[in-house]
């Protein structure tokens, strides 16, 4: 295997050479002597074999394979700089990666915030969301499969943090038999046409989202598809108020009254699954979650 000729602390130094335009200017800024620069660039030279500065006066300037080879060092160096900064990060205990487990009823742009705000902070944290429904997210949640869950109904065993309530609207198409009823008395009338309901994540569980026994039904995995079925005029939904509020002031759809239930409200919390093992950018992401809510973190 053939060993590299150069050195990154070479490469460093002809970029701030160049940077700083001149060996006086570089040496002055990384506190080492004209000498010992000159002497680095001209053994990278004789190494490359390749002419990469000359100097013109008292500056230097980048000879054109020089501007190649000056560019590419860049991409290399800033590479082992965040290689150097994520080893220093994990010594500390910062996570290299985190997943967030979001009930589908929780509104996205919510995390899209505080993602926005974790980015500049978040020292390379990659970070994957999982979207899931009732025990899908308890099964993620015992099973300690992710960092942060956010979800109704916590369960057993768990503390969970109210983040807020979200209403659900039962919706139709304006057009749909149900639609030309003021007030539906009794669910009994719902079970007679077809339910759209959003399938549980939870591996062994049937307890579909907003299931009114309906004899016919079409089970989904997300709203967004329920709303394109409502639009064909087929069945009806529980949805929540913040998918469906621009719809039902277009009149593409329309909010039934159920009599002794107008809306479905639901608080929805975030957990924690493991707060032994809870890292500081678990810790950062938790807090600027829970501050898109007006909520302070409390310090541990």
């Amino acid at each position: 295997m053939n060993r590299a000729k150069s050195t990154l602390e070479q490469w460093r130094i002809l970029q701030a050479v160049v940077d700083h335009g001149g060996y006086a200017q570089a040496a002055e800024q990384l506190n080492k002597s004209q000498s010992s620069l000159n002497h680095a660039v001209a053994k990278l030279q004789h190494q490359l074999g390749i002419q990469l500065l000359e100097v013109k006066g008292r500056k230097a300037y980048l000879t054109e394979q020089g501007e190649v080879l000056l560019r590419r060092s860049r991409h290399l160096t800033q590479s082992v700089d965040e290689l150097e900064q994520l080893a220093t990060n994990l010594g500390q205990g910062w996570e290299p990666s985190l997943t967030i487990a979001k009930e589908i009823i929780y509104p996205t742009e919510k995390l899209v915030d505080a993602l926005e705000a974790f980015i500049p902070l978040s020292r390379g944290t990659r970070v994957t969301v999982l979207d899931s429904v009732i025990s899908g997210t308890h099964d993620l949640i015992n099973q300690q499969m992710v960092n942060i869950a956010i979800c109704a109904t916590p369960p057993r065993g768990h503390l969970a943090q109210p983040l807020g309530e979200c209403d659900f609207d039962l919706v139709c198409h304006p057009d749909h038999p149900l639609a030309q009823f003021g007030v539906i008395e009794d669910e009994k009338q719902l079970a007679q046409y077809l339910q759209i309901v959003i399938k549980d994540t939870g591996s062994n569980s049937m307890n579909d989202i907003g299931w009114l026994k309906a004899e016919q039904r079409i089970t989904v995995s997300n709203f967004h598809e329920a709303k394109v079925i409502l639009s064909r005029n087929i069945g009806f939904c529980w949805i929540p108020n913040f998918l469906v509020e621009d719809d039902l002031k277009q009149g593409k759809l329309h909010k039934l009254k159920l009599h002794g239930s107008y809306q479905r409200r639901i608080t929805l919390n975030i957990i924690i699954p493991n707060r032994d093992r809870q890292g500081p950018a678990c810790k950062l992401l938790e807090s600027l979650i829970l501050l898109q809510h007006d909520i302070e973190a409390v310090a541990v």
